[in-house]
């Protein structure tokens, strides 16, 4: 972190030359990196779960699935959106190649479900960390993710059990899929 003087006032300069009025723990700003990863490997995993279902003429669940990728995309600017705002700059990861083969739908949206209970927990322990080191510009920033995280992971939730109550049966599939065309 830098300083920069002007009229004997110092103001603190972040990596990217913004002003800053708190400097980021490290610890936190390498796991906002983390995090902001973490939405951007979901992003690539949801994009590759609507294709899936786009091969198998099931166009609700590859239009639903699209959007959790859109959705992931934006989350992961968001974040970075902030770590710009707090003066830093972003380092992206590579993303790895998603997985693009399952045996069955409640195996994809199985994973589904846990690609949004890990980034849950990624959010929680961000939070931990914001706490720790009294950051509360941080834990203020995270409270509406938290939240919409909690309504994702029910969403999850709830068409997971749905697919499981189907039992692979392409009639029930189906149906599962007529809805979320609706939607």
């Amino acid at each position: 972190m830098q300083s920069a003087t002007s009229n004997s006032l110092a103001v603190n300069i972040g990596p990217s030359g913004r002003a800053i009025a708190q400097p980021i723990d490290v610890d936190l700003l390498q796991a906002l990196y983390q995090h902001t990863s973490l939405e951007r490997v979901s992003s690539a995993q949801y994009l590759a779960m609507s294709l899936w279902f786009l091969e198998r003429e099931l166009r609700g669940f590859a239009s639903f699935f699209k959007n959790e990728s859109l959705s992931e995309q934006e989350h992961g600017f968001i974040f970075a959106k902030y770590m710009i705002a707090r003066g830093q700059t972003v380092e992206l990861d590579e993303v790895s190649k998603p997985i693009q083969e399952w045996e069955t739908v409640q195996e994809l949206v199985s994973l589904s479900f846990q690609m949004e209970a890990d980034v849950t927990t990624s959010v929680q322990q961000l939070y931990s960390l914001a706490e720790r080191s009294n950051d509360t510009r941080t834990t203020v920033f995270l409270d509406p993710v938290i939240d919409e995280q909690i309504k994702a992971e029910d969403e999850m939730a709830y068409l997971l059990g749905k697919v499981k109550f189907a039992n692979n049966d392409p009639s029930a599939l189906f149906i599962i899929d007529n809805e979320l065309n609706k939607n």
